[in-house]
């Protein structure tokens, strides 16, 4: 299916695109970091959902149904077909064009984003802002459960959007790429209040590129282009023959990589263990500071 919508979609666009080929989803999750070095709590926030929405939209259960449930690490790429089963249980088909949303920061739409076209399936959307911008504009919202019609969904899987720890070793080692790092500048560090994982610091040789920079800190939207591409520029995304980003568990690493297709069509991988993979083995280096 072509695309009926842009990558990046505003709230009175997606509007005025509102039709039986448009399928909004709501993929919010919630992170609880409650000790060191224990996982983060991963809950979705379907309660929220029942709260308030956008109009006909349905929900996405990211840690469960769009997961991995046999994985050693939580959020895990699913097998393709638990993804078939998951995207088709939402109504998402051959002549479907996703928007995707959240109210956490937009890392949970750009998941969706990239799990949907690592999957094969181009026409995906992510709402500029989330239900934050779709509120602000005026747009109404609607209480109650999620009502899907069920579709059939059939993955085309594209294994160069997702880079395997031996390739993040290879670009670590000084290989042919670049490499980086989504987190907040103290989690790179090393200097977290609490930390998730298994140790501390980042993988070396990785540049820093925090998600948060992305974005317009007043209203939760992307910042222009322009912006944009100058802050990917300046990690070295744009412009390389092979980009990694990566994170704590394959969550904020796919809005650098969203950002890069918005400015350029650039194709970026994502590193899906993150540092959840990369610090529990005790061979694999980290560096500090």
């Amino acid at each position: 299916m072509t695309p009926v919508l842009p990558p990046l979609v505003s709230a009175d666009d997606l509007a005025a695109a509102a039709g039986p080929d448009v399928l909004v989803v709501d993929a919010t999750t919630r992170l609880t970091n409650t000790a060191e070095g224990e996982p983060y709590q991963v809950e979705p926030a379907i309660d929220d959902f029942r709260t308030a929405h956008i109009p006909g939209a349905v929900f996405a259960d990211i840690p469960n149904a769009f997961s991995d449930p046999g994985a050693p690490f939580s959020l895990a790429v699913p097998t393709s077909e638990q993804f078939a089963a998951a995207a088709g249980a939402l109504g998402i088909g051959e002549g479907t064009h996703v928007v995707a949303y959240d109210t956490a920061g937009n890392a949970w739409a750009t998941r969706l984003w990239w799990l949907l076209r690592a999957f094969g399936h181009d026409a995906v959307s992510v709402l500029d802002g989330g239900l934050g911008a779709w509120t602000a504009a005026g747009h109404p919202t609607e209480s109650g459960e999620p009502a899907p019609t069920a579709a059939t969904f059939t993955p085309r899987w594209r294994p160069e959007l997702l880079a395997t720890t031996d390739e993040v070793r290879r670009l670590s080692a000084g290989g042919d790429g670049v490499l980086v790092n989504a987190l907040d500048p103290a989690t790179y560090r090393g200097e977290q209040e609490i930390s998730p994982y298994s140790r501390r610091g980042r993988i070396p040789g990785s540049a820093n590129l925090p998600l948060f920079e992305l974005l317009d800190p007043a209203t939760g939207r992307f910042l222009d282009r322009d912006a944009l591409a100058a802050k990917l520029q300046e990690a070295g995304i744009l412009g390389a023959d092979r980009a990694v980003t990566y994170c704590g568990g394959g969550i904020a690493a796919t809005l650098p990589a969203f950002a890069a297709y918005v400015v350029s069509g650039a194709e970026v991988a994502v590193y899906d263990g993150s540092l959840s993979e990369w610090t529990a083995d005790a061979a694999l280096p980290v560096e500090t500071g």
